[in-house]
């Protein structure tokens, strides 16, 4: 995709204006966890997250503590420190501290038969990756992006509740939790702890949702 707003699929394009606000809000969400786990975030989307707002519309919502968290972790870290703590936890060379490819967790080897299985679905979607991106998809920044085009694509026959439900359950349900515990209990994560919990209660919502269309 040549799309700057969603660099890591292919040809498909991102148009949520005609959504409800419900819809671009989750369409958001996926959209700031890919950048987030992609590489180490910019200095402009830091600056952005450093100044969001942390109040919820109704007090105590269930996302409310864990995003309040995050913005915290931002505002408490500088951008050198936070691109320090990414390569620390998901590069290097070789196998990294934690990984955020889909196939480590349900297989424990990547390129393996989730991988096959994620690539057929992306096809029937009409979807493929940029030649720029080198991870695989089960890259946990692209399911994301996925996600994210499924909300908030111009094309009703993929882009629909239906569609990313199967996609959510399929490939990315089955393990995320796990990547977030493996985030958690690193000890040299701090940011991405915080971003690991937002993730987790996101995770939640989502699969609640999901749950009550059935």
């Amino acid at each position: 995709m040549n799309n700057t707003s969603a660099p890591l699929l292919g040809p498909a394009a991102v148009a949520g204006s005609a959504a409800l606000d419900e819809e671009i809000a989750r369409a958001e969400v996926y959209g700031l966890l890919s950048a987030l786990y992609y590489a180490a975030p910019a200095g402009a989307l830091l600056s952005q997250l450093r100044v969001a707002v942390t109040d919820s519309p109704t007090p105590g919502g269930f996302l409310e503590a864990p995003w309040s968290a995050l913005v915290a972790r931002s505002r408490a870290l500088d951008d050198h420190a936070i691109g320090l703590e990414y390569d620390a936890l998901f590069g290097g060379v070789g196998k990294p501290e934690v990984s955020l490819f889909g196939s480590h967790y349900l297989s424990g080897f990547l390129n393996e038969k989730p991988l096959a299985a994620l690539r057929g679905d992306l096809a029937r979607l009409g979807l493929s990756r940029v030649e720029a991106m080198s991870d695989t998809e089960d890259h946990v920044a692209y399911l994301c992006e996925v996600m994210r085009y499924l909300i908030a694509g111009d094309d009703a026959a993929t882009a629909n509740l239906t569609a990313q439900r199967r996609f959510f359950g399929d490939h990315l349900q089955p393990w995320v939790l796990q990547m977030c515990d493996a985030i958690e209990q690193h000890p040299r994560a701090s940011f991405y702890a915080a971003l690991a919990g937002f993730t987790r209660a996101f995770v939640a919502v989502e699969t609640q949702g999901f749950d009550l269309l059935e």
